[in-house]
């Protein structure tokens, strides 16, 4: 069955379109009685308003884009929760895309939501200085842009969303080291993330603190992927490094490390502790359960769309960097 458009309603109630147009936009100027005929007649016949259209009178397009590395974990649903909740009441919707942890894929989407005349994009980005040129074209274009956990370099003016990486990660390898725990391989996230490098040197800090620091436990990893994390493991084992516990940067990292361990009839947390960052549900459906760096993942969201909200309503307005709190959540992984 054909739309039903303003033309039709015309055409069935012979009133002229510029007279339906006014009385679905409940306009006074519209008699109380010709209002509820064109009303009733869209009920009738099925009558959707072309939202596009609505939106470009109105001038905003009440859409939101948003842009995520991955959709594999349960980091960016988490998040994208609770971006909805503060955005859907308010009428907005959002067209979500995914970057699949590659900065090409990430700028062919920031371009395709430039085209959707999105009204804002809120970005957890993949590479932290790769597309700085597009975030300010974007930005310089009156496009408002907001970050959350992943962050651009310190050149671009933007509102983010952030927990402290350094003090977080420095926590995490103390608790290791007050367990008895002297070894601790750190398994890094990608250098072109700057959340990767400020764990790393929070868990550095920790180690040259207590003397125990060996550049040898650090394995770089160029992905977050499960594989990347029983690679790193393998690393460590084939080169004969010893170490009683692992620091990952992310709970994936930390599962695929865990899974070689296990595969390998090493036990966890007797043989070798294991912890993580990011606090996904993920940490609490394998077994033994991760001991866990645990980001408010739907605040984070929320917190955003209100910083959205805030850029939407004066985009003059400067950036703000919001600092949120994470907790330490201890499990049967280094228990």
């Amino acid at each position: 069955m054909k739309r039903i458009t303003i033309k039709d309603l015309s055409k069935f109630l012979s009133l002229s379109t510029s007279t339906i147009s006014r009385a679905l936009l409940h306009d006074k100027n519209v008699s109380y009685e010709t209002r509820k005929r064109v009303l009733d007649a869209a009920d009738q016949l099925g009558y959707k308003p072309n939202l596009t259209a609505l939106n470009l009178k109105s001038g905003q397009s009440k859409t939101i884009g948003v842009v995520v590395p991955e959709m594999i974990t349960p980091f960016s649903a988490k998040v994208l929760e609770g971006i909805q909740n503060v955005l859907y009441p308010l009428g907005y919707r959002l067209v979500i895309t995914q970057s699949d942890e590659n900065p090409l894929i990430e700028r062919k989407n920031l371009q395709l939501l430039e085209g959707f005349n999105v009204d804002g994009i809120i970005i957890n980005l993949c590479h932290e200085t790769y597309n700085n040129d597009l975030y300010q074209q974007i930005i310089d274009q009156g496009t408002p842009l907001v970050f959350f956990d992943r962050i651009p370099d310190k050149s671009l003016h933007v509102s983010k969303v952030v927990v402290d990486d350094y003090i977080n990660s420095s926590l995490m390898v103390e608790y290791l080291i007050k367990t008895g725990r002297k070894r601790i391989a750190h398994i890094m996230g990608p250098q072109t993330i700057r959340n990767a490098v400020e764990r790393a040197n929070g868990y550095k800090r920790i180690m040259t603190k207590y003397n125990i620091f060996d550049e040898d436990l650090i394995i770089n990893t160029e992905g977050m992927s499960f594989d990347y994390g029983k690679e790193a493991v393998k690393q460590l084992l084939h080169r004969n490094i010893k170490f009683d516990s692992i620091f990952a940067f992310s709970d994936t990292l930390a599962i695929g490390a865990m899974n070689f361990l296990l595969e390998n009839n090493i036990k966890i947390p007797g043989d070798v502790a294991v912890a993580s960052f990011s606090g996904t549900e993920l940490s609490t459906i394998v077994y033994p359960q991760l001991t866990s760096v645990q980001q408010p993942l739907m605040k984070m969201g929320e917190t955003a769309a209100e910083l959205m909200l805030e850029k939407i309503k004066d985009s003059s307005a400067p950036g703000r960097t919001v600092l949120m709190d994470a907790e330490l959540v201890y499990r049967a992984s280094t228990l």
